[in-house]
Parts: structure tokens; sequence; C-alpha cells
């Protein structure tokens, strides 16, 4: 019997007493691909602070594949919206993707990881790149490595935090042929802004303004996003990120 990827059972959080996640429940099963969209401050990236253990809930049950998240992150990838280190540092592609290996101060990378690496680097068509220093990437290439970073850990779920955000628009295609390579193998959570492109490449969304207001296929999220939004799909489209207007 199969554990699903992640579970959230009644989970409600706040800041200084203002709620921003009230009575959450959902489910992800192992190979779903699901986008998380809400409007800024509607709780996504507070909601994977929570699946990561970086945050715990007021109150209600999270369970990675069963276990509590702090005792699940070698199953869990992650790719930060803004990644924090300095692009002038010195250091190659290669070992970027094998700091993905890491295991622990005084222990060193063997030969497994290296070939983990490596295999990262090509499922991201970047292993032609491995001694490249980052610092003369692209965004969309150095977006590109940081993926194969978390894909080094092996991990069963992977959470991506406005991946476009560092993307030029051009890129962006590119972006969602990757990631669909990774459909059958690891369950991917991505927070986004992009109504209309993630609805094409997307099995599943949840649609989060401090409480979910639609978790499932991307055919019936209409009525879903209209009442998040508080407006029709058609204005939701218009603009990324969404802007809420006055007759609203």
């Amino acid at each position: 019997m199969s554990l699903n990827a992640l579970e959230m059972k009644d989970v409600s959080f706040s800041y200084d007493h203002q709620m921003v996640l009230e009575d959450i429940n959902f489910t992800i099963e192992e190979k779903d691909f699901v986008a998380i969209l809400g409007p800024n401050g509607g709780g996504k990236s507070t909601l994977l602070k929570i699946v990561l253990g970086l945050l715990t809930p007021d109150k209600g049950v999270v369970k990675i594949f069963g276990k509590e998240p702090k005792k699940a992150l070698d199953m869990v990838g992650y790719l930060p919206q803004h990644s924090h280190f300095d692009l002038d540092f010195p250091i190659d592609v290669f070992q970027t993707v094998l700091m993905g290996r890491y295991h622990g101060l005084f222990k060193d990378y063997n030969e497994e990881d290296r070939e983990i690496a490596l295999q990262a680097l090509k499922d991201v068509d970047m292993l032609d790149f491995k001694d490249r220093q980052i610092s003369r990437l692209s965004g969309g290439q150095l977006q590109r490595v940081l993926i194969a970073r978390a894909l080094a850990r092996k991990p069963k779920i992977f959470l991506m935090d406005e991946p476009m955000a560092s993307i030029d628009p051009e890129m962006q295609n590119s972006f969602y042929e990757l990631i669909s390579r990774l459909k059958g193998k690891v369950a991917l959570v991505l927070v986004s802004h992009d109504v209309g492109t993630v609805s094409m490449h997307m099995d599943k969304i949840a649609c989060l303004n401090q409480k979910l207001y639609y978790h499932g296929p991307t055919e019936g999220a209409g009525d879903g996003l209209e009442e998040m939004y508080h407006c029709s799909i058609e204005q939701i489209s218009h603009g990324i990120p969404h802007r809420m207007l006055r007759k609203h």
C-alpha cells in the first residue's frame, strides 16, 4: 500500500494573531503534478515552509509519506523563489549540484554522489556546462542547475516556489518541457501566479487564499479561482501577478 506524498488535515497557522492559513485539508498523491495558485499574501509560501518543517502549524497534522516534515527531509527537494548565495563565489556547476548530496559536516562525497550529480545535470540538459563557473550562466541556465541540485537529493516530492521569477519569458516553455520529464518520477508542487500557463502543464490545481477554495483537476478550477480572487477568470489571467481593481 503506497502512502500519499503529502497530507494536510485541519492545518491552521497565524503570524502575530493574524490568520494566514485556516483549516487547510488536502492530499497530494505519490506522482501528482499540483500547482498552488493564489494572490500575494494568500499563504502559499507559508504552506511550503510548513511542509519543509520550517514552521509549525498552530493546529492540524502534516505528513510527508506518513512522516512528520522534520523527519522526512531526505524525501523533499526544494527550489526557493530566490536563491541566496554569492554568484561570484568560485564554484562551478558540478560542485553546485553536488551540494545536493551533502551528508553532513566531515562527510565527504563518494563516487555514487558524483554519478548522481552528473545524471541530474544530464536530466536538465546542463551536463556540457559542468565545469563552468555559476557566475557565467544565464538566469535560465542557473535555474536548471538549481533544479539539478534539488534532484540530486533523489526526492520523492519536489517543491518549487515561483520558479518563473528568475526566468526570461522566452525560457518559460523550455522550463515546462524540463519539468514535464519529471512526470511519473516524483510528486511536484509548484507555487505560481501564472494561471493560464500552469493550467496547461499541471494535472491538478489548489486555489489558496488563507482558505483552500479548490483542489482538483485543472479543468474544474475556474469557479474556485474566481471565488478566491473575487473576480472573473479573464481578469485573473490578464495580469501576472493578479492586481485587485478598485471595483472588486
